[in-house]
Parts: C-alpha cells; structure tokens; sequence
C-alpha cells in the first residue's frame, strides 16, 4: 500500500465548513478599467514573486497566488467566479469561462494570440504558471476591445522593470520545488539594468513531471469496481517541460518604452495517446488494440514579441506589439507497427501552428470623452506532416487571416454617470477545406455605469458577437480529411449583462465588498465541430452550424478584510441549452459540454507580519450535474460527480536570512477522488471497445514544498 493511501483523514469535511466563514471580497465591477501594470504585493520589506491575477470580477494578489506552489495553470484560474482549467495533463491545460472553452476565447501571451487547435484531445494553451507576472481575465466579451465570443485572457511574463525595485541595478531568484505526488521543478532568473535604459531578464524553469496517483490510491470503473492491471497511479503523465525567457527593455525616455522578448516552452515525455481522457478508456482501447500504452510526444512553443507602450498629450497611450508565435506538436507513432493490422499507420506525425500578427491601442483622454481606438492582424497558418514507415507521406496545409478595427468612448455625463458606446469591424479570410469564404460583420457594444452611491457601483451592458469558422483541427491532418461545406456561417450573438457592486468599511471590516452578475449570452448559428450527417448523405459528421446556444448564469461574490486577515467567497453557474436547427433536433436542448454544476469557491489569507508568515486555505466545492444531451460528451451517461477540494499552504520569510522564504502546502488534503468538470468526464459506448469510461482524474493528496532565494 503506498504512503497517500495509508494516511488518515483527521478531520471531517463538515468540521472544515463549520471553520470557514461565509464571506469573502472582491474587486469593484468597474476593475476592468484599471491599468495593465500592476506592483508586486509587499511582505513588511520583503518583495515577493507571485503572479497577479485580475478578472472583470475579482482581483487575486500575488502574495495570495505565490503561496499556492502553482505548477498548473488551474492553480492560479479555477477561484476566479466562472472561469474554470480542465485536464490534468500537462498539455491539456484547457481554459474555460462560462463553459465556453478555449476555441471560444481570446488567449494571449505578451500580446502574441495563443489560439492554435493543435489537437482535440488536448487544450489550446501551454504555459508554466511559474513565469507569468500577471493575469488579465475578462469573464464574458464586454466591449469591442478584445473580440472572442466568451471572453479573454491575457498572461504577461515577468519583466525586469516589474522585478527591480527603485535604485537597484541587479537581482536574481532560484527556487526548488516538489510535490510528492506530482514532480520536482528547478527555477533560475537574473535580472538586471545593463544601462540607466536598458534592462533585461533572463528565466529558465525545468520541470519533471511524475504520474500521480489519485485520491483514495484506487482507479474505479463507472461501477465502482478498481480497474484490473491498476494501481491507483495514472500512467502516461510523466515527461520533462522546460520553460526559458529572455526579456529586453528600452527606455527610450519616460514616455517610450520598447521590449523585445523571446519564449522557448518545450513539453516531451512518453504520453498517452489521447491526454484528455482518463487511464480507464486509455487501456480498454489499447489492449483491444494490441498498441503501446505510451507514445514518445513532444509539444513546443516559440514566442518572439516586441512590445511598445508609450504616452504623449498629443496622441494618449500608445500600446502595440509585433508577434510571432510557433507550436509544434510531434510524436513518434512508429507503435501501430506492434499490431500487423495497423503496420501502414506506423508515422512520425507533426502538426505546426504559426500565428504572426500586429495589434494596436491607443487610449486618449478629451475631457468628458475617454476615447480608445485601435487595430489587429493575426494570420493563423497550420501545416500537417506524417511520414509512413512504408514510404508514404500525407501533408497539407491551411491559413487564415483574422483582422478588425475598433473604437470606443467613454462619455462622463457627470461625476456619477458614463455611457459607453463602441464599434469594431470584423473580416476574417478564409483559405480552409471547410471554406474558402470571406466572413465579415459590424458590431457594436454600449455600456452604462452608474455609481449609486460612493459604495455602490452599477453597470449594464450588451456587446454583438462575432466569429468565422476556425482553422482545422492541426494534428489531425490540418484540414486534410475535413469536408468542405459551402454554406457554413460565421456565429453572432449578444453578450448582455447586469452587475451592482458594493464595497465600503463596514462591519467592523477594513473592507467588505459584495456584488452579483446577471448574464446572458445568446450564440447565433453556432458552429459544432461534430454535426451529425444523416445517413442518408453518407454518415459522419463535420463542421456546421446547428442552432442557436443560450447561455444564461450568476457570478456572485462577498468578501471581508480586517487587519491582517482576508476572506473571499464566489458562486457561479453557467447554464446552456441549444434550440436546434431543423437538420439536428437530435441535439435540441443540448448542453455544453464543459458546463459545470453550481461552483463555490472560498478563500481564507492571514498574514502575521511579526512572524513574517502567511497562511492560506482555499476550498472549491463543486455540485453534481446530472445526465442530459449536450455536445461531445459521453454518450451513454455524461452525469457529472460533485466534489469537494481543499488546499492549505504557510509561507515564512526568515529573519536570519534576507530573501529567503519557505512555502509549505498540501493541495487536495482529504485526498479527493474527482475530476474537473471541465474535463473529460462520464461513460461512453464503442462498438469496438465497449465501454469507455471517460473520467480524467485530478492528483490525490500532494504534499507540496519550495525554498526560494531573492538577491
């Protein structure tokens, strides 16, 4: 029996709430119109590395996400109100907001578009948690700034501006980290000012990544029964990731600056074939098969970015970047060869991803009218390679080039009131198998804010949607055995939502702040990558629009800061249902499939500053979903388990030591046995393979330390 399995369980999940009080605090509404650059929290004289994490809703503080050890993207995202990280792969770190997954985003690093459908069974983003200096998250699209149909998110690595403190001129950081039940990372960063203008950071991060085990140490069927030839360890986790930055920056004055930045992220190791899907399903179809369990897979990413941000009183703030962005995904299939029957699919597959583009902003401000207009360009091209250990090849290609413009104002009607107007133009060309058309569309967006009262803030808004059909899945074959359909539709939609928040010294609190999300989201002509063609046209499925999705929910949030102590709470729900088009009523009032029950999040902070320590306790506590048509779930019952996971952490600073801090943690405490709901997750039926249980299981109880050094 192994050490996670053998340990006991002290306290009771209802003694844990009995402690936790119901309250918790969150950003202003209007947080949104804060500035991108954020300070780096302060512990007394101690500067600390954490990323800032900041939504349209709630803003978390880097001390509040250091101490958490993220070594998963989830770590930092999932007590965000509606924003959840599915997968507990390395390469399926799967972003969603609203249930809206990550092809319905709008994802970014530095300024450089992330959005590349490598592979359905993994997430569109790969990045370590470690490097990001910030988070920017808009839950929902609310203006005609950053399109995508949900929302988006933008990670900003960290900097040496950011990291220097005022008079310094170098500094570096090492840390050492492990996880009993999940790995050993190594970090190393130099920072420094190599003139009075220019600075520079150089980081590198590597990761070894082990196969956990889950909660309770038993991998069940959907019965209950443990799975013959397991024992409570996922197989096909385990690789090595390395993640190195190198940063310049040029102050050209104290109004200019320039960066140039260059990201190398490599993630390899003997993987599953399919690592959004659970170990269950993984064997049942490898063992019919008679193929390898585990396929020699390297995912990389190239990120070059040059950055301006510069301000004049004749032009405003001036933000633009240049990027060029390149994602390769390889794996060695030389495997099908173990089995005579699929000899001729023995390959080295690759599939490449390269998005290069320009985007602009400028911000001005005329009195009552803060006006922002701006532009972007994003070309998406993907190429597909598989060369057949039988001297054959397959090989395609496919592009598109996503551009708009757009314009905003904010008029200050008075001291109390603003309107926002906005417009953007979309155009979207493309060169695909599934079409070769040009989509355009003119949307607009208004918003009105309204403070009440100094404590009471309102907003109403409603934002037109816009997106084209999306580039072929890449590794797959890059559009190569798509069908073509001529008469594809571009989606539009309406975001409209209402929100009042509060926040003011009452209580006895330093703060208590409060507020609630109303929203509705309504898809038009929205676009399923499985639609189902009738038997009669042949069979299969392929790339349609199928009806109209409503999406309808609550963000909701109370909070209570006093002294050294601070409490956040958040509930959210996201509900979905399809009005199916004629030709698909089968999957008329279908669900998303990444929708998730009823979501609680808590978070406990408490800092002693005479002891230079910080304590946390975060809770997620999600509801069960039961079974119901949706879209790309499992077929033969898709109900989803409620779960309930705590983490605590405490982080000191000694004394006799400067720069020096501890961090020690357990992620998942009573050793949970759960998956995301945002996973793949519920029972489906193969013809061949019979059952194929889906759940991809989150690590048990992981054990977690870090010593850092700063200098």
């Amino acid at each position: 029996m192994s050490a996670i399995q053998s340990q006991t369980r002290p306290l009771s999940r209802a003694s844990v709430f009995v402690l936790l009080p119901l309250v918790l605090s969150m950003q202003q509404v209007h947080a949104q119109e804060q500035t991108d650059e954020e300070e780096l929290t302060v512990l007394g004289p101690l500067v600390v590395w954490g990323t800032q994490v900041q939504s349209s809703s709630v803003k978390l503080g880097s001390e509040g996400i250091g101490i958490r050890q993220a070594d998963h993207i989830s770590d930092l995202l999932r007590s965000v109100p509606g924003v959840d990280v599915g997968g507990a792969h390395s390469l399926n770190q799967r972003i969603t907001i609203r249930s809206m997954d990550d092809k319905d985003l709008r994802i970014s690093i530095d300024g450089a578009n992330q959005n590349t459908y490598m592979y359905h069974h993994m997430g569109n983003l790969q990045i370590h948690a470690d490097i990001l200096e910030s988070v920017d998250i808009d839950v929902g699209n609310n203006s005609v700034i950053n399109g995508g149909l949900g929302g988006s998110v933008r990670f900003r690595t960290k900097s040496a501006e950011q990291l220097l403190e005022e008079g310094q001129r170098a500094g570096g950081r090492v840390q050492l980290s492990h996880g009993d039940n999940s790995g050993s990372s190594a970090a190393i960063t130099g920072y420094g000012r190599l003139t009075d203008s220019v600075d520079v950071i150089a980081y590198y991060n590597g990761v070894k990544r082990d196969n956990h085990e889950v909660g309770g140490g038993e991998i069940r069927d959907f019965s209950g029964n443990a799975i013959e030839g397991t024992d409570g360890t996922v197989r096909g986790l385990e690789g090595d990731l390395s993640d190195a930055l190198v940063k310049f920056g040029w102050d050209i004055n104290d109004n200019h600056r320039i960066s140039l930045g260059v990201e190398s992220y490599v993630d390899e190791g003997d993987y599953s074939y399919r690592p959004d899907m659970g170990l269950a399903t993984d064997l049942a179809i490898t063992n019919n098969l008679g193929v390898p369990l585990l396929w020699p897979t390297e995912f990389s990413r190239d990120t070059f970015t040059l950055n301006y941000e510069g301000e004049s009183m004749q032009a405003g703030s001036i933000n633009a970047t240049l990027f060029h962005n390149d994602s390769t995904l390889q794996r060695d299939e030389s495997g099908w060869a173990d089995n005579e029957a699929f000899a001729d699919s023995a390959a080295q597959v690759e599939g490449e991803a390269l998005n290069t583009g320009v985007n602009v902003i400028v911000r001005k401000d005329l009195g009552m009218h803060g006006i922002t207009y701006g532009a972007e360009v994003t070309k998406y091209e993907t190429d597909f390679n598989a060369a057949y250990d039988n001297g054959t090849r397959d090989s395609a290609s496919e592009n598109i080039v996503d551009s708009a413009i757009f314009v905003q104002d904010r008029i200050r009607l008075n001291e109390r009131f603003s309107l926002t107007p906005g417009l953007r133009y979309n155009v979207q060309e493309n060169d695909t198998t599934v079409s070769d058309d040009t989509f355009d569309d003119v949307t607009a967006a208004l918003a009105a804010d309204f403070d009440l009262t100094p404590a009471i803030h309102l907003r109403a808004s409603t934002t037109q949607l816009f997106k084209g059909p999306e580039i072929g899945e890449v590794f797959t074959g890059a559009g190569l055995y798509d069908t073509a359909n001529a008469d594809i539709q571009q989606e539009t939609g309406l975001n409209t939502e209402l929100s009042v928040a509060y926040a003011d010294a009452v209580l006895g609190a330093d703060e208590f702040s409060a507020g609630i999300t109303l929203f509705n989201t309504q898809l038009n002509d929205y676009i399923y990558d499985y639609a189902p063609i009738a038997e009669a046209d042949g069979g299969g499925n392929w790339k349609d629009n199928i009806g109209d999705m409503n999406i309808r929910g609550v963000e909701a949030y109370v909070g209570y800061d006093i002294g050294q102590f601070e409490a956040l709470f958040s509930y959210s729900i996201a509900d979905s249902e399809l009005d199916a088009d004629s030709d698909y009523l089968a999957l008329d009032e279908a669900r998303l499939d990444r929708k998730q029950g009823d979501t609680f999040a808590i978070g406990l902070d408490y800092h002693l500053a005479d002891a230079r320590l910080a304590l946390h306790w975060d809770t997620l506590v999600v509801d069960s979903l039961s079974a119901g048509v949706d879209l790309d779930g499992a077929t033969e019952n898709n109900a989803k388990d409620g779960f309930a996971v705590h983490n605590i952490s405490a982080r000191w600073h000694p004394a006799a030591v400067d720069g020096l801090s501890l961090t020690v943690g357990v992620d998942n405490l009573f050793d949970e046995y759960y998956a995301s709901q945002s996973s793949r997750t519920g029972l489906s039926l193969h013809p061949r393979f019979g059952e194929l249980y889906l759940q991809d299981y989150e690590p048990g109880r992981n054990v977690k330390i870090t010593a850092e050094y700063t200098f």
